[in-house]
């Protein structure tokens, strides 16, 4: 029996299980691509936007692995990790406010986890430095308006930031799909003088409710282009499945933290290993 939970940040949602279970029920041979692939998958699986490997390596230590809904490996996620520290808590029988170091594929980050109620936690995680990166293969052939302002930017996973005018009429489907390999944010001012709202297209999952490097990403930018003015060194970021807040803790140098929920959703036990679909 593998013994899996669901948990969700702002509506991008992830089932956490432990490897080592995995391994020992499926096999060492087991493919963790494919697993992720059958159980993500939202019609002949579980359903979810990834699957998190957690490793509790000591009492407030734990190494994160992440798998999107397609089966690639992704670097970090600001709703996962926050999901993947809400599972350790739970696991461990925690009651008390505590602080997790975590170690990712885009190194080690720091998550500060209080107890809301019996399903939810609040956390704020050390993101480290929003860094440029180039342009991604392809971009120049995406054609967007060259008035608008863009930035290509590294959370510890790469991100494309646009600002729009209006979140609402673009066609997200249409141009993430033509860049599935980046993250794309599309982001407007407001409503409120320092926040932004944001859509996104994620790499690995397609359109999401929320994305915490993504937002990360884009409420530096918007700081950068004078689109959003922060308050208290914060900057609401609105997305589709709620709200998150990002401090920008040293704006020179890009260091931030991103503060939200995250949820539990289920406590799930798969007896069979799902078979792969047509």
């Amino acid at each position: 029996m593998i013994t899996l939970t669901k948990h969700h940040g702002l509506g991008n949602d992830f089932l956490v299980g432990d490897p080592a279970q995995i391994s020992a029920q499926c096999g060492d041979g087991a493919s963790l691509p494919d697993l992720a692939r059958q159980w993500c998958d939202r019609r002949r699986g579980i359903g979810a936007d990834g699957l998190l490997l957690l490793t509790v390596l000591a009492d407030s230590e734990l190494s994160m692995v992440l798998y999107n809904a397609d089966g690639s490996r992704a670097e970090m996620s600001g709703n996962g990790i926050r999901c993947l520290a809400q599972a350790a808590f739970i696991a461990q029988k925690r009651d008390a406010s505590v602080s997790y170091s975590v170690h990712t594929d885009a190194g080690l980050r720091t998550v500060s986890v209080e107890p809301v109620d019996d399903l939810t936690v609040q956390a704020s995680v050390s993101m480290g430095a929003v860094s440029d990166l180039d342009a991604p293969h392809g971009w120049d052939a995406i054609g967007t308006d060259p008035m608008r302002p863009v930035s290509h930017l590294s959370t510890g996973n790469p991100h494309t930031v646009v600002g729009v005018e209006d979140v609402l009429v673009v066609d997200l489907l249409a141009l993430g799909q033509q860049v599935p390999h980046i993250n794309l944010e599309i982001i407007e001012p407001g409503p409120e003088p320092s926040a932004i709202t944001m859509r996104v297209h994620e790499r690995g999952a397609g359109i999401t409710e929320a994305c915490g490097t993504g937002a990360c990403a884009s409420a530096w930018a918007a700081a950068k282009w004078g689109l959003a003015s922060p308050v208290d060194g914060e900057i609401l970021v609105h997305m589709d499945g709620g709200d998150a807040r990002v401090r920008l803790n040293e704006p020179q140098s890009g260091h931030v933290t991103l503060v939200g929920p995250a949820v539990l959703i289920a406590h799930i036990e798969i007896d069979t290993i799902l078979k792969e679909g047509p």
